[in-house]
């Protein structure tokens, strides 16, 4: 079991924690109210964890084009 990072608005891969390191985001993770883990949070069928995030390029976009977060997706 692992747990991804993804860009919710690029799909690029973030990063991967393998399982010997997954114990506090797990914590973490049990935190999260449910509407939000249904919005962000994907179990795989092989047993990992996708949380959809944003990466540093989409933030910066967001940043600098706020009305972007109006738009469901906003790449195309």
């Amino acid at each position: 079991m692992a747990i991804r990072y993804t860009c919710r608005h690029c799909e690029t891969e973030i990063g991967i924690l393998p399982f010997e390191s997954v114990k506090e985001t797990v914590l973490l993770l049990q935190q999260i109210d449910e509407g939000e883990a249904e919005q962000f949070l994907t179990y795989e069928k092989d047993g990992a964890l996708t949380v959809r995030c944003i990466c540093e390029q989409c933030e910066q976009s967001l940043q600098r084009f706020p009305d972007y977060y109006t738009l469901n997706k906003w790449l195309q």
